[in-house]
């Protein structure tokens, strides 16, 4: 139990560096006359973030779970590869990436990195990261309630950035 703890204060730590890296990112965007879109969503999103950390450390010291080697070693590796996805589409949008859906008027949509197979990978990451993460120590009922209560906030994230993207990208030669 003890280095799942570790484990799950570890994505904590990461998801405070990602707000260090949205707040100063928020800040380059603005001074590049950004606009910020779907205010209302956000916070749910950090309450239910928050709430899979949470989760992961309830249900496993008071729900008595067990680490199952067969299934928590694939789902540490699952967890570390979306963590490595993520950072992958941080350090790809550099200063555009954000938590919130911050968008600069004007800059073309980015198609390196991640971007260049899919419109949404940091959701990819989000969506392994909300099974994986609890499964490494068998902690099944925060991966369901994490992936149901995610599933129409991701719908409505991904609608609202393809809106605020689809304003703001310049228009095809």
């Amino acid at each position: 139990m003890i280095p799942y703890t570790v484990l799950v204060l570890l994505v904590a730590v990461e998801r405070l560096a990602e707000l260090v890296t949205a707040r100063r990112n928020a800040a380059w965007s603005r001074l590049h006359g950004a606009a910020e879109y779907g205010q209302g969503h956000y916070p749910v999103m950090v309450a239910l973030h928050t709430g899979l950390l949470a989760g992961c450390l309830a249900e496993t010291w008071f729900g008595g779970r067990p680490f199952l080697p067969a299934l928590g070693w694939p789902m540490l590796a699952l967890a570390l590869g979306a963590q490595g996805l993520r950072w992958w589409c941080i350090t790809t949008l550099g200063p555009r990436w954000n938590t919130r859906v911050i968008v600069v008027p004007d800059l073309p949509l980015v198609t390196a990195g991640p971007y260049r197979w899919l419109s949404h990978p940091n959701y990819v990451a989000v969506i392994v990261e909300g099974v994986a993460l609890p499964l490494v120590h068998t902690d099944w009922l925060t991966a369901t309630a994490f992936t149901l209560l995610n599933l129409p906030l991701l719908a409505t994230r991904v609608r609202c950035e393809n809106t605020a993207l689809a304003g703001a990208a310049p228009a095809a030669p």
